[in-house]
């Protein structure tokens, strides 16, 4: 039979519009239920396209989508991209399977997602409680952009979720997690303030980029929506930035597809589809990042050169139980930072002088490993005293775990330590 239908199409006359791959391909077959997250992590709500059998989401590079009446506008669901893109849809309705929500937005970086919760749900003379040790692009942002419009933060140590609670005002419209935090890993017991908010009918949002939801889902502990930097774990190859904010219920879901409208904030299609390929092997890379993790961290905590390590999975962070009760089997992610001997001026030594495989730049979350001077780089916009209240020294050294042998990695760090 199928070789018949390829013959006959072969023979269709020059200038005949035939539809034999119509007919070809049907919808796709039904799913065996309750698949687990590394299956959905590769398929998800995507399906082989019913006209092709493609079984890639094509990229839709067009700014507009032919309709085919007045009376029948949107019929289709698509009109204009910055409304809506078939290719950014789908990657937000994968997205928002994975991390367990109603919906998603897709957006140009995780610095937009994180702009797009705060616009989208805090106005002027709103306050908001947030983490005092977060992105620094998330702090400036909230200082410089947010404050002179009108809103308040309240910046606490969130590792107490009584701190959250007492910094509660009359006007708190939003409380703002992020776990683990960046870079200094501390851990926000999800549960305990999400049960805080809902007590005073608070919004509850959870950066959880480092975790990834492969660890970690904030939505299955309680909070109201998660932000994600796509660039990092979803890409997980130094290619594509975005971002995401996924909601929990369809009123919060339309809200923040409001603001992505108005904003234009939607990512292209091109880097929609490629992050659509490479978020399907985030589970084995984290896996492996963690394990890499771990393996460096034990190492550097019994270097004589090294003051200091912190990572969730060794049992002298501080958050040891929590981060095992919150993140699911037993893997902490690939971020962790360490302290030297001879303070910030031989970290920066290290910095410069450590050999490949390790990389001196910013970003995380990547195959390749990287090394990060978080003064200068990522958090240089803080505030210094702020920076170094949150314990951010200038010679703050975090590192991302990539895929390569850790072996090889720690006779690096091995060899740049013993020349300290």
């Amino acid at each position: 039979m199928l070789t018949s239908i390829r013959t006959a199409a072969l023979r269709v006359p020059k200038g005949t519009v035939t539809r034999t791959c119509v007919r070809s391909f049907g919808a796709a077959k039904e799913w065996i239920p309750d698949v687990s997250l590394d299956t959905t992590l590769v398929h998800g709500p995507v399906k082989p396209c019913e006209k092709t059998g493609a079984i890639l989401t094509p990229v839709y590079l067009s700014t507009t989508f032919v309709q085919d009446s007045v009376e029948e506008y949107l019929a289709k669901g698509y009109s204009y991209s910055r409304t809506n893109n078939p290719t950014v849809t789908m990657l937000e309705e994968k997205v928002a399977a994975i991390e367990n929500g109603h919906g998603s937005i897709a957006v140009g970086t995780g610095m937009s997602a994180t702009a797009s919760c705060i616009n989208a749900f805090m106005n002027a003379g709103d306050h908001c409680v947030i983490t005092n040790c977060s992105y620094g692009g998330t702090n400036r942002i909230c200082r410089e952009q947010f404050v002179p419009l009108g809103m308040e933060f309240s910046f606490v140590d969130f590792t107490d979720p009584q701190n959250v609670k007492d910094a509660i005002q009359p006007n708190t419209k939003l409380i703002f997690s992020e776990s683990p935090t960046n870079p200094t890993l501390t851990i926000a017991d999800l549960d305990a303030i999400s049960k805080i908010a809902k007590e005073h009918n608070l919004l509850h949002v959870c950066d959880s980029t480092f975790a990834t939801p492969y660890i970690m889902r904030p939505l299955d502990h309680g909070c109201d929506l998660t932000i994600q930097s796509l660039t990092k774990y979803y890409d997980g190859h130094n290619v594509g930035l975005g971002g995401a904010l996924i909601a929990k219920t369809p009123e919060l879901y339309e809200r923040i597809k409001l603001i992505q409208n108005m904003h234009g904030n939607i990512m292209a299609p091109l880097t929609a589809f490629m992050i659509l390929q490479s978020m399907k092997t985030m589970g084995l890379r984290v896996k492996e990042q963690s394990k890499n993790a771990m393996k460096i961290a034990t190492f550097l905590e019994g270097h004589p050169n090294v003051t200091k390590c912190v990572y969730p999975g060794l049992a002298s962070h501080p958050q040891k139980e929590l981060a095992d009760r919150q993140h699911r089997n037993g893997l902490h992610g690939g971020m962790l930072w360490f302290d030297v001997v001879g303070g910030d001026q031989a970290a920066i030594k290290l910095m410069d002088n450590v050999k490949r495989p390790w990389t001196l730049c910013e970003n995380l979350g990547a195959t390749e490993s990287i090394i990060t001077a978080c003064a200068v780089m990522t958090h240089a916009n803080m505030l210094r005293e702020d920076r170094l209240k949150a314990g951010i020294t200038d010679g703050f050294i975090r590192i991302s775990v990539g895929i390569e042998d850790a072996d090889d990695l720690i006779r690096s760090l091995d060899e740049a330590l013993n020349s300290l």
